[in-house]
């Protein structure tokens, strides 16, 4: 079992690492659903913990449909994460017709050649998951995706996100569940769903606000409850 939390700075990262965190996501603009943070940032992050960093590649808010000039802003973005030294890069791309774009993935992922790849929460905007996962198989790059099932919380969508993680085994993708999970029903559903990772940003700060700091006692009572599961 993996827990990933959202950082949003340094003060996040130390204390997400402190807590238990086993990897970050490295935003900014946690109210939009996460863009790519300052390069400093990263540099700053990558070198100041031991845990793997994943460095979210999303160039603005509007849509997971992107034109030529945010493709090439998302490689230079890409290409300024790996040499910074991140473990890894959080990406996705949609078409105007809500299917994968993988004229984009076949854009970026050369770029990210050497880093782990986790499709973001587009996914969850797609009709067929089924399908999408079918379509990332074909990537190798890919290492995991980012879920709730849907466009709703994922506690609400655990089904769903059993049939993923039931298609998924075997294969060199994980699903990682995110979007709604709190501490007091998490491990009942990693026991519905059997996810071998899961994701937590505002859950797991004071006041369960994604603009406040990470919660120390929040955060180390969900990892060593995580514990239990391997």
């Amino acid at each position: 079992m993996k827990l990933e939390v959202i950082a949003t700075c340094m003060d996040d990262a130390l204390k997400a690492e402190a807590g238990g965190a086993d990897r970050l996501e490295l935003i900014t603009a946690i109210t939009e659903g996460g863009l790519t943070p300052g390069i400093g940032l990263v540099r700053q992050v990558v070198q100041a913990v031991r845990i793997p960093v994943h460095v979210m590649v999303r160039p603005h808010s509007r849509s997971f449909v992107y034109d030529r000039y945010d493709l090439e802003t998302m490689i230079a973005e890409i290409q300024a994460i790996a040499s910074a030294g991140a473990a890894g890069i959080v990406v996705g791309a949609l078409t105007p017709e809500g299917r994968i774009d993988e004229r984009a993935l076949e854009a970026m992922l050369p770029w990210a050649e050497g880093l782990q790849v986790t499709f973001h929460r587009a996914f969850d905007e797609l009709e067929d998951q089924l399908a999408g996962l079918r379509t990332l198989l074909r990537y190798p790059s890919f290492t995991r995706v980012l879920t709730s099932g849907g466009l709703r919380p994922a506690p609400e969508a655990a089904p769903a996100i059993r049939r993923l993680v039931e298609a998924a085994e075997g294969t060199t993708l994980r699903i990682l569940a995110g979007n709604g999970l709190t501490p007091e029903v998490v491990e009942a559903f990693i026991e519905q769903t059997g996810v071998p990772e899961v994701h937590f940003g505002s859950a797991v700060r004071i006041g369960r606000s994604g603009l406040a700091p990470i919660d120390p006692v929040r955060l180390r009572a969900l990892s060593d409850s995580l514990l239990r599961f391997g």
